[in-house]
């Protein structure tokens, strides 16, 4: 398995630029080592998180706005506050209703997003 080391310790949301990664959708990694990693995402109204899954294991909060939220056969709008965890290979996707933004924590970290 490949490493990626880890973050630095201190990271300024000012110095790290967003990475668009779908319409209406961005990131910014805001720590990580090889067993966890933190990212900001941030929704424009409409942005779409497509369904998909991972073999890690997830936990999300809701910052702001509001999010028509699937995990596994469950739908249920998320708001501002909420939290959610999404177990390993279980489909999972979001839609935007009002912009906003969550905090996502994953375990291991996602190579994919290093890449």
């Amino acid at each position: 398995m490949k490493t990626f080391g880890s973050s630095k310790e201190f990271l300024l949301v000012d110095e790290i630029p967003w990475e668009t990664v779908g319409e209406g959708v961005k990131r910014k990694i805001m720590g990580y080592d090889d067993k966890i990693m933190l990212v900001n995402v941030h929704f424009d109204q409409g942005g779409i998180g497509p369904m998909h899954e991972h073999h890690h294991s997830q936990v999300t909060y809701v910052v702001s706005g509001e999010f028509e939220l699937t995990i596994g056969e469950e739908t249920k709008i998320m708001k501002g506050g909420d939290a959610f965890y999404i177990p390993p290979h279980v489909m999972h996707g979001a839609i935007c209703r009002k912009s906003g933004v969550l905090i996502d924590v994953f375990s291991p970290i996602r190579e994919d997003f290093m890449e």
